[in-house]
């Protein structure tokens, strides 16, 4: 009997490879004083729920039988009942994780992420569920990632380049300009991402930027478009007439390199500064979202074309601790339901802004033109000189291209040669349209 009770003790709750996880760091930082009340109450043994004990599911009922017979088996061999004090059966906690976004909740890129978060809490059989916080719900945009870091809140929401200030590959990983100089666009980063070291890579930015998070890359955009302007664009020249929103960083300084009128704005900001005169032209990402912010309403020469955001990427951080707390198997169900979002968020992404290019062309008066030649040319040499610039002043950042100039050199060739006939596939079809 002493045998038997041995045995039970030294499994705890008798459940395989499973144990209790504590509340995250957020929720214990917000007990501690922030203002901000943890979630109440915890989990609880449901009359009827099953519990295991030896490896064998019984119901309450059964295993409280044998409880009662095993009590009775001790105390007849002199084992006193207090030892019975050590719980035998108990439930593994529920985690509930609040991710504070950088933009609204009604976004097409939460909705994406909550898709994401359903998969996770789906094959973990409900055991790990979320919550998405709007920007701006616990701490200011900008100081969302440090939030993170310090265990404020569980995780965060945002775009990887958000963080260039704190170290500039983040850069590289979020909005590689012109396709890191070297040609990879949305789909060739992902291949990178998988098979050509940059998961490894990512996975070090995070120390290398001192910050106490694990980083899941979610949802790859792109190409964005070139922009939106007032009249046709023939030629660089033409370009340079115009006051030019930009994304801030590499982006936007490679177009002052190349003489445009380059102003950095958030996205709140832009359709303000268009009908006031501010800026003459903009750019924000792709058909859909720019056709949400309504630019059609006060410009209607779009292009698509463009390289400054080739790809842009999108991912989710939690806290280190709290990810640490979760068992392996919660592990890996984030890890699959991260690989799963990277290729629906591409197919989701295709589709939609089909639908909404569709929408302006038609409904809108919204004319579509084909970017001036000279533009790539120049562009490109102005990224590649600014790229070359940041490797030489930091080790990391040149690590990360030199990774990204590697895998280029083996793909791009093939991807290349394969994307121009697929295009010369897909505009044969779109030509029987017009």
């Amino acid at each position: 009997m002493i045998r038997l009770f041995s045995s039970l003790f030294r499994r705890g709750t008798g459940i395989p490879g499973k144990v209790e996880k504590p509340e995250s760091i957020g929720a214990a930082l917000r007990e501690q004083g922030s203002g901000i009340q943890p979630d109440a109450g915890g989990p609880s043994v449901a009359s009827g729920s099953d519990h295991i004990i030896e490896g064998t599911i019984m119901t309450r009922e059964e295993s409280m039988s044998k409880l009662t017979k095993l009590t009775s088996a001790f105390a007849a061999a002199g084992v006193g009942l207090a030892m019975m004090a050590t719980p035998i059966v108990a439930q593994a906690k529920e985690v509930h994780i609040k991710v504070q976004a950088v933009i609204g909740v009604q976004t097409t890129e939460v909705k994406m992420l909550r898709d994401f978060m359903d998969d996770v809490t789906a094959l973990t059989g409900g055991e790990v569920t979320f919550e998405v916080l709007p920007a701006g719900a616990v701490v200011g945009v900008k100081e969302t990632l440090d939030a993170v870091d310090a265990g404020l809140v569980d995780g965060g929401f945002a775009w990887t380049h958000y963080w260039s200030g704190k170290h500039p590959a983040a850069m590289l990983f979020g909005s590689p300009v012109a396709g890191a100089g070297v040609g990879i666009d949305n789909i060739a980063f992902v291949s990178w991402f998988h098979f050509g070291g940059g998961k490894e890579l990512y996975d070090r930015l995070w120390d290398e930027m001192g910050m106490n998070v694990k980083g899941f890359m979610l949802q790859p955009v792109g190409p964005e478009a070139l922009g939106w302007f007032k009249e046709p664009i023939n030629s660089m020249e033409d370009f340079r007439k115009y006051r030019f929103r930009t994304p801030p960083g590499l982006p936007g300084q490679t177009y002052k390199d190349i003489g445009v009128a380059s102003v950095a704005m958030g996205g709140g900001d832009i359709l303000p500064a268009l009908e006031k005169g501010t800026i003459d032209a903009a750019e924000w990402c792709c058909p859909k979202p720019d056709s949400v912010f309504g630019f059609q309403k006060v410009l209607k020469h779009y292009y698509l074309q463009g390289l400054h955001q080739v790809t842009v990427n999108a991912d989710m951080y939690l806290n280190r601790d709290v990810y640490n707390s979760l068992s392996a198997s919660e592990q890996k169900a984030l890890e699959v339901a991260a690989n799963a979002s990277l290729s629906k968020s591409l197919s989701y992404r295709i589709y939609e802004n089909g639908k909404a290019l569709k929408d302006l062309t038609e409904n809108h008066g919204v004319q579509l033109h084909d970017t001036p030649a000279e533009y790539f040319t120049e562009y490109m040499a102005a990224a590649k000189k600014l790229l070359e610039e940041a490797a030489a002043d930091n080790a990391f950042f040149a690590e990360v291209w030199q990774s990204q100039k590697d895998f280029a050199d083996i793909a791009v060739p093939f991807w290349a040669g394969a994307q121009a006939s697929n295009a010369g596939l897909g505009k044969a079809h779109a030509d029987t349209l017009k």
